[in-house]
């Protein structure tokens, strides 16, 4: 091959070359979901609508599934997932421990998704009952804070009880052997525990908590992706009302990706809060009020500012909501 023939390829070759990685660049922006067993995140994956958008802008989207808020939001804070789903509890933990979180989105209440439970033949018949028993949970997740609020409906202390702290796989074992005396869980462990062990509700959160959820990112993520979270957003807020029109439909589709049946999944499906929005004044007021409780328990070792962690969407953005 004449010299600058050669020339002319190794060019050719360092162009072709130079233009693939530039693509490859573009095409490995991911999207690092993080989602747990149940919630509207398991129906917009399934779905698959969110991976043709974000397509669009040249991302792709990998999905983490989590057993707990509290697990997920460990994720977020160590740079495994960019985004996910929790409680009203795990993000307060978080931002105490330091995680560089933003809050994106939240749903309407849902007060009846989470409940303290006892066994069927438990002689305990009120939450004023539990003083000296021994109570399961996950720590810092959003059922900790019905407990607390419950034990203080009923004039208890936290301390008046035994706290163990166990993942909700591990707390149904100890539940089941009856080596604890009522377990404090959200759905749809809720509703299989129900439904499977005759599990008796002795307080759900009515009257006591909103159990909202709550969608959130790292902060550099958000800040420098306000496109993606908007995009994200839309989908989960569609998927939502698709959810609240046909939950029979939603049965469907969620119970195989569960293991549960039909039954037990409809039971969770509907008490579930269904409707993404961006957070307003009035949330991060109740969000604040669930951060000062904990601080006064001695739960989180500092005070928190919740409205210092907000995300604020593009104005177009918000504006169209």
């Amino acid at each position: 091959m004449r010299p600058v023939t050669l020339r002319r390829s190794l060019v050719a070759l360092f162009v072709a070359a130079t233009a693939f990685g530039a693509v490859s660049q573009a095409q490995a922006e991911t999207l690092r979901i993080g989602y747990q067993k149940y919630g509207t995140l398991v129906l917009l994956k399934a779905k698959g609508t969110l991976e043709k958008r974000l397509a669009e802008q040249g991302v792709d989207v990998k999905w983490t599934e989590f057993p707990g808020g509290p697990q997920l939001l460990e994720g977020l804070n160590v740079g495994s997932v960019d985004f996910g789903v929790t409680g009203e509890t795990p993000p307060v933990f978080a931002q105490a421990a330091g995680a560089d979180l933003l809050y994106v989105a939240y749903e309407p209440p849902a007060p009846h998704s989470e409940a303290i439970l006892v066994p069927k033949g438990s002689p305990i018949k009120s939450v004023k009952e539990l003083k000296g028993k021994k109570v399961v949970l996950n720590k810092g997740s959003n059922v900790h804070y019905l407990l607390v609020r419950a034990l203080e409906d009923a004039g208890l202390k936290y301390s008046d009880i035994e706290v163990a702290y166990l993942a909700p796989a591990d707390a149904r074992a100890a539940f089941e052997r009856g080596s604890v005396d009522a377990w404090v869980i959200w759905d749809p462990f809720q509703a299989a525990a129900e439904n499977q062990l005759s599990a008796r509700t002795l307080r759900d959160g009515e009257g006591l908590v909103d159990n909202h959820q709550f969608y959130l990112s790292t902060k550099p993520y958000a800040e420098k992706n306000p496109k993606v979270i908007a995009t994200l957003i839309e989908e989960v807020r569609a998927v939502g009302e698709d959810s609240k029109a046909d939950p029979q439909k939603v049965t469907e589709q969620v119970a195989p990706l569960l293991g549960l049946s039909k039954e037990i999944t409809l039971t969770a499906v509907k008490r579930q809060g269904y409707g993404a929005h961006f957070i307003t004044p009035q949330v991060v007021t109740a969000q604040q009020k669930i951060a000062d409780t904990f601080y006064q328990l001695k739960l989180i070792p500092k005070p928190l500012s919740i409205k210092d962690v907000i995300w604020t969407p593009p104005a177009k953005v918000a504006s169209a909501q």
